[in-house]
């Protein structure tokens, strides 16, 4: 756990989806290995996949077919997301501790929302498998938006619905492009470097206020930023 600053005057928190809230690795790379194994290719290897997950279904897709270009990009893209949809939640769960932290979150009357670049049509199905519609006073998904991620825009979206300032705004994600929106709209950034961090990035040099190694780290950061 490293600590750049102490966090104070936390209103509200808004998290990154996968690899930081929703550890949804399990169903995303087993989605690229069988569509793989279909295609008669041999599979990714899954820890390298895992790591790619942050970078979407295009990571993924750049990952396991690197040759693919234009239109055969788009259409393995299409697929992906297509055999994902239809097993969005077969595995994925909310990281170990989490759950116990939005209780708390909630308790004390402190909205927390997601900001993912996800597509809707994945996001809010998943978010009603794991029963957190409901809860989360937020949800803007890549495609809510002309901007994504690392614009600052879908963050500042946010705030506007749960009519908060952004500098009394924690935001949580494990990629760069989480923490350069976070910074650019005037949030206060944790890195989730327990989320998938591709292997030679270092979040380090993200820059962000605080950096989790470990759900718990981030459940103390947080916690102690709201008393």
């Amino acid at each position: 756990m490293t600590h750049k600053v102490v966090l104070s005057g936390i209103e509200a928190v808004l998290f990154d989806l996968d690899g930081t809230l929703i550890d949804t690795a399990p169903d995303m790379v087993a989605t690229l290995i069988a569509m793989q194994r279909d295609h008669k290719r041999e599979p990714v290897d899954y820890e390298i996949a895992r790591s790619n997950v942050s970078n979407g279904a295009v990571g993924l897709i750049r990952l396991a077919y690197p040759e693919a270009e234009g239109a055969e990009h788009q259409r393995l893209y299409e697929e992906y997301l297509d055999r994902y949809e239809s097993s969005i939640c077969q595995n994925s769960c909310v990281f170990p501790g989490l759950v116990k932290l939005l209780d708390i979150l909630e308790s004390r009357k402190r909205p927390w929302g997601i900001v993912t670049n996800k597509p809707k049509r994945m996001t809010n199905p998943l978010l009603a498998a794991l029963g957190l519609t409901n809860r989360a006073s937020c949800a803007i998904s890549g495609d809510t938006l002309p901007q994504r991620k690392p614009d600052p825009a879908p963050l500042l979206h946010a705030c506007d619905l749960i009519n908060i300032k952004a500098s009394n705004v924690a935001y949580v994600g494990d990629a760069l492009r989480d923490i350069q929106a976070g910074k650019a709209a005037g949030m206060r950034t944790i890195a989730a470097t327990y989320g998938y961090i591709v292997s030679g990035d270092d979040p380090l040099s993200w820059n962000a206020d605080l950096i989790a190694a470990q759900t718990g780290d981030l459940s103390n950061m947080l916690l102690a930023a709201l008393d």
